[in-house]
C-alpha cells in the first residue's frame, strides 16, 4: 500500500472514533481537536469554540496562497448500519464507517499531507456545516484572513465543482375566518383555499423557469414542504402555514424570486419569512459567469479535472460571498453520503491524498 494513503487511513480511523454527530452536536474542544493538535508539528495552530458544538480549528505552516477547508461533522448513524458506525472497516477497495465519505476521509489526507510535506500550508477544520447554523465560517469570514482561493472538501469524486445551486427555505403562514362550510364562501375567507391557490401559482411559477440555464444547470428546483391547517371539513380554515424549499441558479438573483413568490398570493400572506438561505456557487448573480471563471483557472493551475455542476449545496458559497474564488474538491461520491454503512473509495483517497500533496509541494505553481 501506498505510504500516503496508509497514512491517510491511519488518521481516518482515528477520525472516524470520535463522535462528531450533528445533532446533536456535542462536541468540545477536546476529543478530535486534541488528536488535530498533536498530528500538526510545526503549524501555528488556534481552536475556537463558537458556542453550541460549533468549533473550529484553524493551523498555518509558512505563508500559503491557499486554503484547504474541511468539516469534521457527521450526521447521526440510522439503525441500519450493519456494524459499529465508529469503527473504521478497510476491505480490498474502501474504508467504511460514519463520515468517512462524507468528509472525514479528505481530512484524514489532508493531515497525511501535512506530516508528508514540508511546503507552505493552511487548513480550517470546522465542526458545524451539517446543520443551518454556520458559525464557524461566519466567525472566521469576517476576520481578516487574508486567502483569495479556498478548496473546500466535499465528495467530488476528485472533480472541481466549480458551480452549484443555492438554497432558500421559507415559512409563510395565511389567515382567514372560521366559519360555517355550508356558507358561500369569499377567496379570502378560507385560509387553507388561499394556500393551495398560492401553492398552485407556486409551482407553475418554478415550471416557468425550466428556460433559464448556467453551466449544466437547468431550472429552479421548488418544493413544497409542508402544508398544515385547517380543522374539519365542514369548518372554514382560519389559520394555515406552509413550508417550501427551492434552490436557485448561481445566475438568478434570489431576493427577486422572493418577491415573485410573495405577489403571486391573491391575499397577502400575513407572514413571508425565510428561515435560511445559503447563496448558490458562485455566489455574486450578477458577476457569476466571470467568477465561474475564475474557479475554472484556478482549478486548471491546480491540475484538478474539473467535473460537473451538481445540484446539493456546500459551505463554497460562503467563502464565494466572501470574495474567494473558490471550487469543491474531495475524494467519495455524493451517492454514499449521508447513508448507512457509508464508504469511501481507497483510490479517491489515494487521488485526493496525491494532488494536495502536489499542490502543498508546488508542483502545480
Amino acid at each position: 500500500m501506498d505510504a500516503l494513503l496508509d497514512a491517510t487511513l491511519v488518521h481516518l480511523c482515528a477520525l472516524v472514533g470520535f463522535d462528531t454527530r450533528n445533532p446533536p452536536r456535542a462536541i468540545g474542544t477536546d476529543g478530535i481537536f486534541d488528536y488535530l493538535r498533536d498530528q500538526l508539528p510545526g503549524f501555528d495552530v488556534r481552536v475556537t469554540d463558537h458556542g453550541a458544538g460549533a468549533v473550529s480549528l484553524f493551523a498555518v505552516r509558512g505563508k500559503p496562497e491557499l486554503l484547504f477547508n474541511v468539516h469534521l461533522d457527521t450526521v447521526p448513524d440510522s439503525p441500519h448500519w450493519s456494524a459499529d458506525p465508529f469503527q473504521l472497516r478497510v476491505s480490498d477497495d474502501r474504508a467504511t464507517g460514519l463520515g468517512a465519505c462524507d468528509i472525514k476521509g479528505a481530512a484524514a489526507a489532508l493531515l497525511a499531507v501535512a506530516n508528508a510535506s514540508t511546503g507552505d500550508m493552511a487548513l480550517l477544520f470546522t465542526t458545524d456545516e451539517e446543520g443551518a447554523d454556520p458559525r464557524c465560517l461566519r466567525a472566521f469570514l469576517d476576520d481578516d484572513h487574508g486567502f483569495d482561493n479556498v478548496l473546500v472538501a466535499e465528495p467530488t469524486r476528485c472533480e472541481a465543482v466549480i458551480a452549484h445551486r443555492g438554497i432558500q427555505s421559507v415559512h409563510l403562514r395565511f389567515e382567514g375566518r372560521a366559519g360555517h362550510a355550508s356558507m358561500q364562501q369569499q377567496p379570502s375567507d378560507s385560509a387553507l383555499h388561499q394556500a393551495v391557490r398560492w401553492s398552485a401559482a407556486a409551482l407553475d411559477f418554478a415550471d416557468a423557469q425550466l428556460a433559464c440555464g448556467f453551466g449544466g444547470l437547468q431550472g429552479l428546483r421548488f418544493n413544497l414542504g409542508r402544508i398544515e391547517g385547517g380543522i374539519k371539513a365542514n369548518m372554514i380554515a382560519p389559520e394555515t402555514e406552509v413550508r417550501f424549499g427551492m434552490r436557485p441558479l448561481p445566475s438568478q438573483n434570489m431576493d427577486q424570486l422572493l418577491d415573485c413568490l410573495r405577489k403571486l398570493a391573491d391575499t397577502a400572506p400575513v407572514m413571508f419569512e425565510e428561515t435560511f438561505r445559503g447563496p448558490p456557487l458562485p455566489a455574486d448573480h450578477a458577476r457569476a459567469e466571470a467568477r465561474l471563471q475564475d474557479a475554472r483557472a484556478l482549478a486548471e493551475r491546480l491540475r484538478v479535472p474539473i467535473g460537473a455542476p451538481v445540484d446539493f449545496w456546500t459551505e463554497a458559497a460562503l467563502f464565494s460571498r466572501a470574495g474567494c474564488t473558490t471550487f469543491v474538491f474531495g475524494p467519495g461520491d455524493i451517492a454514499q453520503a449521508h447513508s448507512a454503512d457509508e464508504w469511501v473509495d481507497l483510490g479517491q483517497l489515494q487521488g485526493y491524498a496525491d494532488t494536495v500533496h502536489g499542490i502543498v509541494g508546488g508542483k502545480f505553481a
